[in-house]
């Protein structure tokens, strides 16, 4: 007797997953992938979506054959701030460019001038002003300097809802790819921001799909997708009414606070401080640091200066002594590897100086609410370094590495579960485990 399933592709910058999980939402097939970047006309890297395309489609195909499974729902989890731009005959017109590709600084000047000023602008949209990683900027400067190519664009759909295009030839807009600092939502008005109007650039959208309100098509049930940070919450706000904060750990570790309603301010918008808007439209206060980013790249750095394998810390244990000896903070690149006396030396210090950057971040969205509880997912909620430091520092909060490190998947299957699952949802959806305070 075949297993129901529901399938979820996972786009991350670095790694592509695809799971299947059964009735009880546990994995029953994974595979992943790496997909070589490719540059944009300007020379710049960026995701190849032509392969990355491909991946999706054949895989979809693949796991449609498999014997052992009754493939009953399908969903997309992706990062944000990423457009694709499609034709009227649904094919792409431009590449999938970067959201860390340089902004020109006239441009977003022109902007921001045109549009109210940096700060008022900002505070209606919750967005840091970030150039390309506000993803409605990506279409402003197509229309200002691509005029032909942006006359081509029928949709401009973020990343989670072209994967799902892909599958069900339906374009939708998501709330959670628009309110993921993207310039484009007035968050006290709960709508578009007037400049899209303005600019002519809200034709361009497809109309919006709630999350758990799936398309039904080749006798499955098929979500309009999520972006990546947002999906990791479901599964905690179902599984945990108590107040919590979500540390998602990846590329970005993101600092996920559904508990504190306060308004931003432009002082922690220029910190990185943002709101993200639920599948549900309702804002969620957040703070982002490029903490994964910067692990891997000194990780790198670290391995090449003391000759060891590019992973060698995922066999390192937290040493307290180590940390003892610790009694300052320098961004870890700014450090010179010399005068370490070895690579576990200097790894403890690279985990250190990341983890104060990430308690600044973190306590911007604790600020002044009942969090009771840390749940940190991804990466670094393996990491027995990170996790002792992390816990230490909020010695009346507990802290908790959530087992199920596929929290962004797990979301983005659990949100369809009217549509195809008969079971009960699970209350034991994600397993904790509990970090003691190192008492350093």
């Amino acid at each position: 007797m075949k297993v129901a399933v529901c399938a979820v592709f996972d786009v991350g910058k670095t790694n592509k997953k695809l799971f299947l999980f059964d009735q009880n939402y546990q994995i029953v097939y994974e595979e992943s992938v790496s997909l070589p970047e490719t540059v944009d006309e300007d020379g710049d890297p960026c995701e190849d979506l032509e392969k990355l395309s491909e991946w999706i489609t054949d895989s979809f195909q693949a796991i449609k054959t498999l014997e052992s499974f009754d493939i009953k729902a399908v969903n997309f989890s992706a990062y944000g701030a990423s457009f694709v731009h499609v034709a009227a005959d649904g094919k792409p017109v431009a590449p999938l460019y970067n959201y860390l590709k340089p902004y020109p600084p006239a441009l977003q000047k022109q902007f921001y001038e045109t549009h109210g000023g940096e700060e008022n602008f900002a505070t209606a949209t919750a967005s840091p002003v970030l150039g390309s990683l506000n993803s409605g900027m990506q279409l402003y400067r197509l229309k200002h300097e691509k005029p032909a190519l942006f006359a081509q664009i029928k949709h401009s759909l973020h990343l989670p809802q072209y994967l799902s295009f892909l599958i069900t030839g339906q374009a939708y807009t998501d709330f959670t790819s628009v309110g993921c600092h993207t310039n484009l939502w007035n968050f006290s008005k709960s709508q578009y921001h007037d400049w899209i109007l303005a600019e002519k650039i809200a034709e361009k959208f497809a109309p919006f799909q709630e999350a758990d309100c799936p398309i039904d098509t080749q006798n499955m049930s098929i979500g309009v997708g999520l972006h990546d940070s947002s999906s990791a919450i479901i599964p905690y706000t179902l599984g945990f009414p108590e107040s919590f904060l979500l540390l998602s750990t990846g590329t970005w570790n993101i600092s996920l606070n559904p508990f504190n309603n306060t308004e931003l301010t432009f002082e922690e918008l220029q910190s990185d401080c943002l709101c993200y808007l639920t599948h549900q439209a309702k804002p969620v206060k957040a703070a982002r640091l490029f903490a994964g980013n910067t692990h891997e790249i000194q990780t790198k750095r670290l391995a090449k200066h003391f000759n060891m394998s590019v992973d060698a810390y995922k066999d390192m244990t937290f040493d307290k002594s180590i940390i003892d000896q610790i009694n300052d903070f320098l961004p870890f690149d700014k450090r010179d590897l010399s005068v370490f006396s070895s690579y576990e030396v200097a790894y403890h210090e690279l985990v250190f100086d990341i983890v104060q950057l990430q308690i600044a971040s973190t306590k911007m969205v604790i600020h002044n609410s009942p969090v009771k509880k840390i749940f940190v997912d991804g990466g670094f909620s393996k990491n027995p370094i990170f996790m002792n430091l992390l816990a230490e520092a909020f010695p009346k909060i507990e802290v908790y590495a959530a087992e199920v490190s596929q929290a962004t998947a797990l979301g983005a299957a659990v949100v369809l579960h009217k549509s195809w699952n008969t079971k009960p949802l699970p209350k034991n959806i994600i397993t904790l485990k509990h970090h003691q305070n190192a008492q350093l």
